[in-house]
């Protein structure tokens, strides 16, 4: 039982996790998955091999309680089956109390053989509950269907992914492979994702499939390769049979896509189905593709508005939605009509592509909206040891700690918020 952890598994007083093998008991006591949890140190897994590990949550008994990685990461899950539906750490989220936020993954390694379905790192299958700031580093994850760096699918409105990222290698037999997410239903907010995607059908950078979900203000720059519905972004963005559109709006991918039909920058399918505020720049290599997006099998009511694509970055001149515009265009604002540039989006004008506000931090960010890089570090550099700061322009903004003299300490924030914001 899982009141041996200390704690009463609930809301003011969770249940604490220390070692793996707690981790470990939690998946063996199905009795408890509606509790509370809050983990309270770093966990290396990597003592459990094979299916050693106890999924937590199944689609008979769901995890329907709270995991709140309180800012710690968990590394070294490893799994490795055939014929296992379900497979993450937590295997099936379900509720709309449920959820998971402030927990990183780091190399996770996980192998699902068979015609299984929803296979994520994180979470395998997602129903109604809510995933908040998680995040996975490295390691690879692979299955057949609906496999995600981070989720393997999402099932309901009601289900939501926010503020979370996912860095790995992510590949599929079959459909709906994402980066992030295989198979999307729910609402995407805040997310991107990064390394390598390759699966068969609906294969996407960050969600290879989004069927009447809604993904906002996300990216994506992983690698995808795929055959059939590839996009940078997103494989497919597809409505349901009683006419529910899919959203994709103020989203953009900058990796580069291969495939062999409807294939995309951005979007490889968008049936019946709406892009808004979105743009792309990877390179695409295809026989039958489109530099935004590549088709929209045929139904007149898919919506693609104030969209664009970069034809030189990625050297493909034509797109069946979106509008084409030269490197230089696609870094100025007045090409992007209809964007808020205040709230949502910020640009470095002539110098780089739009970035997402949220992407782009404070400390360290000195000349433009475009991250932390080195064109910063050398404006830092030209104030190294500068002191009697005032309190209006801290020294060009190069006091980042504020104390009047530029030092180590100001060096360490910049430091620390290295390529942040830049989408690298």
């Amino acid at each position: 039982m899982c009141e041996d952890f200390g704690g009463f598994g609930i809301s003011g007083a969770p249940y604490l996790i220390f070692t793996p093998e707690d981790m470990n008991a939690i998946g063996a006591h199905p009795e408890d998955w509606d509790k509370y949890f809050r983990l309270i140190a770093d966990i290396d897994l990597s003592a459990y091999t094979d299916t050693q590990l106890n999924i937590i949550g199944s689609q008979d008994i769901p995890f329907t309680g709270v995991f709140d990685g309180n800012g710690h990461t968990i590394s070294n899950f490893t799994y490795s089956s055939t014929r296992t539906d379900y497979i993450g750490l937590f295997g099936y989220l379900k509720g709309i109390n449920a959820e998971i936020r402030d927990l990183g993954l780091t190399d996770p390694n996980i192998h699902i053989g068979g015609d299984v379905f929803c296979t994520g790192s994180l979470v395998g299958r997602l129903y109604k509950g809510r995933i908040f700031d998680c995040h996975v580093e490295g390691g690879s994850i692979s299955g057949h269907e609906n496999v995600g760096g981070l989720v393997g699918g999402t099932v309901d409105p009601c289900s939501t992914i926010t503020k979370c990222y996912s860095n790995s290698i992510v590949s599929g037999t079959d459909q709906c492979v994402g980066g992030l997410v295989g198979s999307n239903k729910g609402f995407v907010s805040r997310c991107y994702s990064n390394g390598i995607v390759w699966g068969d059908y609906r294969t996407g950078g960050l969600a290879g499939m989004n069927r009447q979900g809604i993904i906002s203000e996300s990216y994506s720059t992983a690698s995808v390769s795929g055959d059939d519905h590839v996009g940078g972004l997103v494989g497919e963005n597809y409505y349901n049979w009683y006419g529910n559109q899919a959203v994709i709006t103020n989203c953009y991918s900058t990796g580069s896509v291969l495939g062999d039909e409807r294939v995309g920058g951005l979007v490889g399918m968008n049936y019946c189905s709406k892009i808004s505020n979105c743009y792309s720049i990877g390179y695409i290599d295809a026989n039958l593709a489109g530099g935004l997006v590549s088709s929209t099998g045929g139904c007149l009511a898919a919506i693609c508005s104030s969209s664009f694509w970069d034809k030189q970055a990625s050297q493909f001149p034509f797109s069946y939605q979106g509008t084409g515009k030269t490197t230089a265009e696609m870094m100025q604002e007045a090409t992007f009509t209809n964007w808020d540039f205040v709230d949502v989006w910020k640009i470095c004008e002539g110098r780089n592509y739009p970035k997402l506000a949220w992407q782009i931090p404070i400390p360290g960010d000195l000349l433009c909206p475009d991250g932390v890089d080195l064109s910063d570090y050398s404006f830092f550099a030209d104030h190294w040891r500068d002191e009697n700061c005032g309190l209006t322009n801290h020294c060009d903004k190069t006091d980042l700690d504020f104390s009047g003299a530029i030092d180590w300490r100001d060096l360490n924030i910049l430091c620390d918020h290295w390529l942040e914001g830049t989408g690298q």
